[in-house]
């Protein structure tokens, strides 16, 4: 598929096709691991129901007990018959001391199950919008840089092991085991030519110039979710690890909670039931389509590979291959943001 113009990507991401990779036709999960970020609410409670209506093992991971009980509690009652297990874990990406406890929480538990235990796919579906004035998180950074980056960087990083023992396991498969990014079509409008991610104020501090308002922030950011999904693949591939970075589509969720009443009423009629979206993540995390020739592509509503847009290929490609690194630039600096942590 060629490159598309401005106006036939925007229509698509706006005005997609139907799902087809819908829960009827997604295969049985039996025996296998899942866990899933902000899975108490919206895209990832209903990620999270389906591969439980799947027979799976999900973890849910939310950031306290309090709000995921009774999305444990839905999930359950509408699959009574279900052979899978939903377990709680506690996580907060807005702060790298929690997110490291909560990783070597779960690898504890998963340690304790047979075979040592396993992870087959992580979707990292969890992120902030920020609102005006901007927040920050508890190290210091913007509050969509560092939920949606900085922190889920640092729990992909903790898990990455497990994956690449569960992959191993799971040979000669090469697709079983799969890291799913959540970006959003804020790649296409926050992506910067040539780089993903601009690093000159990446800290949005005031004194190096004019920050970015909330949703031009948001769009950065998952530009940063993409460009990490990209890295995570190119330095993966030979650990059977697929990396799919992906837009989920314009979704009623609880995500715009924090932009104003207008913004909500202006983009509402433009936005699809949760349902569509986990079809497209779960065609990342599930789809025998998705295997590593396409790992560090693009996804898009409602389960779709698609071109790049094509300022930002040369991003993907290391300066030794003839690209700018952008993406191997940013996850350097994400690193180097989280490596006392590691």
């Amino acid at each position: 598929m060629g490159q598309q113009s401005f106006l036939s990507r925007t229509w698509t991401q706006f005005f997609p096709p139907r799902p087809t990779f819908v829960e009827g036709i997604m295969p049985d999960q039996t025996g296998r691991v899942h866990l899933v970020t902000g899975a108490n609410t919206g895209l990832g409670k209903e990620t999270a129901r389906i591969l439980y209506s799947k027979n799976a093992k999900v973890y849910v991971a939310a950031r306290s007990l309090e709000r995921a009980q009774p999305a444990i509690d839905a999930i359950q009652a509408a699959h009574p018959s279900s052979k899978g297990q939903l377990v709680f874990l506690e996580l907060d990406l807005s702060d790298l001391v929690k997110v490291k406890a909560s990783a070597q929480s779960f690898l504890n538990q998963e340690s304790k199950a047979p075979g040592g235990g396993a992870l087959h796919v992580l979707y990292n579906n969890a992120g902030a919008m920020g609102s005006d004035p901007l927040r920050r998180t508890a190290q210091g950074y913007e509050l969509t840089m560092g939920v949606n980056c900085v922190g889920t960087f640092l729990f992909t990083e903790l898990l990455t092991p497990l994956l690449k023992a569960t992959a191993q396991r799971c040979l000669p498969a090469t697709n079983a085991v799969r890291v799913v990014w959540l970006s959003s079509y804020g790649l296409d409008t926050g992506g910067v030519e040539g780089a993903g991610v601009a690093l000159d104020n990446i800290a949005y501090d005031p004194e190096k110039g004019k920050i970015p308002v909330a949703i031009d922030r948001y769009a950065i950011s998952k530009a940063g979710s993409w460009a990490l999904g990209v890295e995570y693949a190119r330095r993966h591939r030979q650990d059977n690890i697929v990396s799919m970075p992906i837009n989920p589509g314009n979704l009623k969720t609880e995500l715009t909670r924090d932009m104003g009443a207008v913004f909500r009423f202006l983009v509402n009629p433009l936005f699809y039931p949760v349902i569509n979206g986990a079809s497209t993540v779960l065609f990342a995390g599930l789809s025998p389509k998705v295997t590593l020739a396409e790992s560090g592509g693009w996804i898009i509503p409602f389960g779709r590979f698609y071109p790049l847009k094509e300022s930002l290929v040369s991003a993907t490609k290391l300066e030794s291959e003839g690209g700018t690194g952008g993406c191997a630039k940013f996850w350097d600096w994400t690193e180097q943001q989280v490596k006392e942590f590691l």
